[in-house]
């Protein structure tokens, strides 16, 4: 898939009009732009209901996939996170994981996270998350996926803007310039419910066994895998760790 493929305009005419629109507007225009070939992408983190709650107010809610890579290794806590949210929302959840299993993945590599090195991290994300995405997206024939990414949560992010190509397709952030106020704002007002992790200090939720609460040193995302690196790779131009 190519660029001219998947634009029904000029890249930067479609940034310019985004700008003007509101989230839940960023939402309908991809909505009706790529109909069957729109998705929304979650972890059921901490943030993800507002994204989920959006979607489940346009019209096309029950048609619009949820894509899932549930990489095996998730708190408890998330996966019954998920299934309420699931449930509560009525969502088009559709779960990917790596062809590779974890015990399997763990005999032929070892537990990857444990070594303290980032070429083992990126190894790591390739095979349970990256790779999985790419499937999906493959698998449905996307044109057009829309995640909760926010521009102040890494210095990564904060290059993006509000659409981008990824990989041969568009990704779309229509929550790009909220804040973590306007995140709780909208959850209060729409009464919708917190990860159960949040309460224990968590701003930010991945694996079980590379996710952490804040402390004074770690906030937000260098809370997450060891402090090595930022990104999982999902939302970068290239497939980090190909060839390892």
């Amino acid at each position: 898939m190519n660029m001219p493929d998947i634009m029904k305009m000029p890249l930067e005419e479609a940034r310019n009009h985004l700008s003007q629109l509101s989230a839940e507007g960023r939402l309908i225009w991809a909505s009706q732009q790529y109909e069957a070939g729109f998705v929304l992408t979650t972890s059921f983190g901490i943030q993800s209901a507002v994204m989920l709650h959006m979607i489940q107010q346009l019209k096309s809610k029950n048609t619009i996939p949820i894509i899932w890579i549930d990489t095996g290794y998730l708190p408890v806590e998330t996966y019954c996170y998920a299934e309420k949210l699931t449930n509560q929302l009525n969502l088009n959840l559709q779960v990917f994981q790596s062809p590779i299993s974890p015990a399997r993945m763990e005999a032929l590599y070892g537990k990857l996270w444990e070594t303290n090195s980032l070429k083992d991290i990126e190894k790591y994300h390739l095979i349970r998350k990256v790779k999985p995405l790419e499937q999906a997206l493959n698998d449905l024939n996307v044109e057009c996926w829309a995640s909760g990414v926010r521009g102040g949560q890494t210095e990564h992010r904060r290059s993006m803007t509000v659409i981008d190509e990824i990989r041969g397709r568009l990704s779309l952030r229509p929550l790009l310039e909220w804040t973590n106020k306007d995140i709780f704002y909208y959850m209060e007002e729409h009464n919708l419910p917190q990860h159960p992790l949040f309460e224990k200090g968590y701003s930010s939720v991945g694996d079980w066994h590379s996710s952490e609460p804040e402390g004074k040193e770690i906030k937000g995302r260098e809370t997450r895998f060891g402090g090595l690196k930022q990104e999982c790779g999902i939302h970068v131009q290239g497939l980090m760790g190909e060839g390892i």
